[in-house]
């Protein structure tokens, strides 16, 4: 029988090559996991400052107040800085890296936050908010920490209208609840997928070793590139930050796939991480 393997959110491409990777638990993250950003529908859709919020949303209604709230990060890393883990990746020691995953935006200042794994070791990092190349901005770094699998990167908010999404109480949170995810699986931007809170209280292993607790388990679809994109509850505020997945299977390309066991960092974590950094949202 196949053992499970527990990996990352993430997909890279290695030298310019789109070449997808599958990161196992033993080696849980690789330099960072990136992915773009759908297109919205064309049309009258409304997004997520025009849809009030209620005790329970639709699916719908979520997609609609909160997709505009997530982004789609890309990671450039240097010759240099791509070699440092080569020895878990597969890659060659010094060729470029680009790697894509998601992000959730948390103000109106241009602040997002993300997983560490998504952006580690980048020499660049460009944010897109809606596919379109004229959208896109260049980001930098406000904080990461790789003991919390958890980072703040900036990007400029002159002339974007943002869309943060709000972090809910993960306590509040019960097995059994609605749970949906929005974010950037295999480049398909704007994703959506709908689930449940599996399981509370799960511990996962930070890109250090370090435990991580208090993570939500839910069966809603996760695969690469939604490293770094909200784990969403029926109010539409975002109750996780997905990070993990159990795998037994891969793709040819080494990619591991959901098979309905994904972890995410919970929000009351994330809230902590923000607090250390003087951020309030």
């Amino acid at each position: 029988m196949t053992r499970p393997q527990a990996l990352s959110l993430s997909s890279a491409a290695v030298g310019g090559l789109a070449a997808a990777l599958a990161i196992v638990l033993a080696h849980p993250f690789s330099a960072g996991t990136r992915t773009t950003v759908l297109v919205p529908r064309s049309g009258s859709t409304a997004f997520a400052s025009q849809v009030a919020a209620s005790a329970s949303l639709t699916p719908r209604q979520i997609y609609e107040r909160d997709a505009h709230g997530v982004v789609s990060i890309r990671a450039t890393s240097s010759g240099a800085t791509a070699g440092r883990s080569e020895s878990t990746l597969g890659g060659e020691q010094g060729v470029a890296r680009i790697d894509t995953g998601s992000g959730i935006v948390l103000s109106s200042a241009g602040l997002i936050v993300t997983n560490e794994h998504v952006i580690d070791g980048a020499s660049s990092i460009t944010v897109s908010l809606d596919g379109e190349s004229g959208r896109t901005r260049a980001a930098t770094v406000v904080g990461e920490d790789r003991s919390k699998d958890l980072a703040v990167i900036k990007v400029n908010p002159a002339g974007l209208t943002l869309h943060p999404l709000a972090l809910g109480d993960s306590s509040t949170a019960q097995v059994g609840d609605a749970a949906y995810a929005i974010g950037n699986p295999f480049g398909l931007n704007w994703t959506l997928t709908t689930g449940i809170v599996s399981a509370l209280n799960r511990q996962i292993k930070a890109p250090d070793g370090t435990p991580i607790a208090h993570v939500i388990q839910t069966d809603a679809a996760l695969n690469p590139g939604n490293s770094g994109g909200p784990l969403i509850d029926a109010a539409g505020d975002v109750i996780g930050i997905n990070s993990q997945i159990v795998s037994g299977s891969s793709t040819a390309s080494g990619q591991g796939g959901s098979s309905g066991v994904g972890f995410a960092i919970s929000s009351n974590t994330v809230s902590s991480y923000l607090q250390s950094l003087s951020i309030h949202v």
